[in-house]
């Protein structure tokens, strides 16, 4: 046996170590990063009250949403109750942190705009300790340097990179429809979130006229995700952003709506989608 073929089994028998899957052995679900709202759960042992996670730990995430849709700022809004555990903008909105960093990655906008964007976190929560929350804009360096130096920085730089924030994913590619690019890409957000057990929150445009996804790459992360959030318009209230749950592999969150204050912050209004459906359903 030559000496790559020994180093491919290692390979095959620690892939066969490492992903095989016992069906007697008792696996807990995965802990939640973010989740709004709480439901109650039946099971053998009686009932549980749990939170319905926007994200758990290990698992990737995707935000959605059509051009002007207020993306980045209900970015914030997660980023500040996930570092804070619950604010008054939050509304139902809960993070479990446990000790963790938060690390937020910008690759769309210059410095100045980037940094107006994270201190609105601390405008939301002045309380919040700058060493877990750590900020990157990464516009001005090439899409292969933004992915290696994100996997330097979560690898290298922190002990806890519990939850991360791309926003947006499609700046770590030169084409989102290259098939080969966007499964690379996506296929090392999985590998990071196993790795360091964090959650992965990714910010991606949707096509123009459409609610899909941007490129093959938004069709392979879709795909991947645990949860994707969609960010749309509300039908009633013009001011107001409507967040639902457009497919999860556990129990989907309620849509509720956000919009921003007169201080530039944005805010949970009512946890209601459409009031007038709410007014009429009583």
């Amino acid at each position: 046996m030559t000496e790559k073929q020994t180093e491919h089994n290692m390979l095959m028998r620690f892939i066969q170590e490492d992903c095989f899957v016992n069906t007697k052995e008792i696996i807990e679900y995965p802990p939640v990063a973010l989740s709004f709202g709480e439901k109650i759960i039946k099971n053998k042992n009686g009932e549980l009250l749990l939170p319905i996670p926007l994200g758990t730990y290990g698992n990737l995430s995707c935000v959605s949403a059509p051009p002007k849709t207020k993306k980045t700022f209900f970015i914030s809004l997660l980023a500040s109750v996930y570092l804070s555990g619950s604010n008054i903008y939050g509304g139902q909105i809960k993070g479990h942190r446990n000790n963790g960093h938060l690390v937020h990655f910008d690759t769309e906008q210059g410095l100045w705009h980037c940094q107006k964007v994270f201190k609105r976190v601390y405008d939301m929560d002045s309380t919040i300790n700058p060493d877990i929350y750590h900020t990157f804009g990464l516009r001005a360096i090439a899409y292969k340097t933004r992915l290696e130096f994100i996997e330097y920085y979560i690898s290298q730089k922190i002990n806890t990179p519990s939850l991360v924030i791309i926003d947006g994913i499609a700046d770590l590619v030169s084409d989102v429809n290259s098939l080969e690019e966007s499964n690379a890409v996506v296929q090392k957000l999985m590998e990071w979130s196993a790795k360091y057990n964090c959650h992965i929150i990714n910010v991606i445009h949707q096509n123009y006229g459409s609610a899909k996804m941007t490129g093959h790459l938004g069709s392979f992360l879709e795909k991947k995700c645990e949860t994707h959030i969609e960010l749309e318009a509300n039908t009633v209230n013009k001011s107001w952003v409507t967040v639902k749950c457009k497919r999860s592999r556990g129990y989907a969150f309620d849509t509720f709506s956000f919009q921003v204050n007169d201080l530039g912050l944005p805010t949970i209004v009512d946890d209601l989608y459409d009031p007038l459906k709410s007014y009429g359903s009583r």
